[in-house]
Formats: C-alpha cells, structure tokens, sequence
C-alpha cells in the first residue's frame, strides 16, 4: 500500500519518533528530520498548534518532497488561561528543559484548587501520497487532532515518558502518563489519538480511492 511509504517525520525526538512509530506500527515507515538528511530548525512563530504544525510540514516537504507529518503538542491549563499552550516546550525558558518547565507549572498552580487540563496534538500532513495532480495539491495541508483531559498534581510521579508526563493524570484514571506503560500512554495520549485518525483516514481513502 502507499500508505506504507516512507515518510518524514518533522523532528528528531527520539522520544516523539519511537511513540508515533509504535501507534502507526507497520502502516507507515516515520524517519526523523536527521534520518532523512535534513538539517533545518524551523522557527515556530505561529500562535496556534495548526500554524506551528504547518510550519514544519510545509518547510520539510519543500526540502524533501517526501510526505510529511509535523505534529504541534502541548499542554493547556484551564487555570492558566490555556498556558503553556503553543509555549510548552520552552515554558521554563531556552534550552528546552523539560524538568524546569515541569517546575515552572508546579510553581504556577502552588495552591490553585482547579487543576484540570489538556493535553493537545496537532498533526499537519503534507504531500499526502495517494494525491495526485499538480504540485499545488501535493502540497495541499490536511490536519488531524487528538485530546486528552485530566489533571495537573501537585508533585511529580513516574519517570518514564517525556515533558509534562509526570505531572499529568489522565481522567480516569490513577496513574500519571510517566507511570504507565508506552502501550498504555499510546492507547490514551492525545498524540495517539492523533495518530489514530491519519490512520483511519488513509485507511478510508486507500478503500474509497482505489488506492492499493
């Protein structure tokens, strides 16, 4: 199936890389912006996970001309006004630490009672294989969301996964993202769920196309 092509994955995360790879399984062959040859840092200057996502995917399918998926993720707090937000990342400032902004949150929500929020991924696909026709459809962007609700404790718990994991509950149940399993964070995550609707979208379209 075409589906089954390589295709850019827009980071070098190697956190990010193993857990899409694992959602998507055989489906899709996900290499790193360093495993395809390409050194490029895009600057996310937009204010939204779509802006930013698009940014990424257009940028790396200029340089490759391979499909490529950038996703956009964060973490939104009701409290705070939907903060980190877009600013996750380096929301404890340059370099990305990803202990300084867990610190950060802890100090921000010291003493809030309202603890609920969101995680939030965005993926931007570009040059979608099974399109056709001139390089203006190629390049045509297609988005996919996932979300996950819980809350926000007041002290870290687990350590595996990555960013805000050890802070964040999903609702439900009892376990922080960094205390589970990578099959269970994937089966919950907002980037698996992401992941998920690509997934069932290709799946739609390689049946409705004709694509085999």
């Amino acid at each position: 199936m075409q589906n089954q092509r390589k295709w850019v994955f827009a980071t070098n995360n190697s956190h990010k890389i193993s857990e899409a790879q694992a959602i998507v399984g055989t489906n899709m062959n996900l290499v790193s912006l360093r495993e395809a040859g390409i050194d490029i840092d895009v600057d996310e200057t937009g204010t939204s996970f779509e802006a930013n996502a698009l940014l990424k995917a257009q940028a790396v399918f200029e340089l490759t001309g391979l499909p490529c998926v950038a996703d956009d993720s964060g973490l939104c707090v009701n409290a705070l006004d939907g903060a980190p937000g877009v600013y996750s990342a380096r929301y404890g400032g340059e370099p990305v630490d990803h202990r300084k902004n867990n610190e950060k949150l802890l100090s921000e929500m010291q003493g809030v009672q309202d603890r609920r929020a969101q995680f939030k991924t965005v993926l931007c696909v570009v040059g979608l294989p099974h399109m056709s026709g001139d390089g203006a459809e190629l390049q045509k962007p297609m988005f996919f969301e996932g979300a996950v609700e819980g809350e926000i404790l007041t002290e870290m718990n687990g350590s595996d996964g990555f960013g805000y994991d050890p802070l964040f509950r999903p609702e439900g149940y009892e376990q922080t993202f960094a205390e589970m399993s990578a099959n269970q964070k994937n089966a919950l995550s907002h980037r698996g769920k992401a992941f998920a609707e690509l997934m069932r979208f290709l799946s739609i379209e390689s049946v409705e196309g004709g694509v085999v």
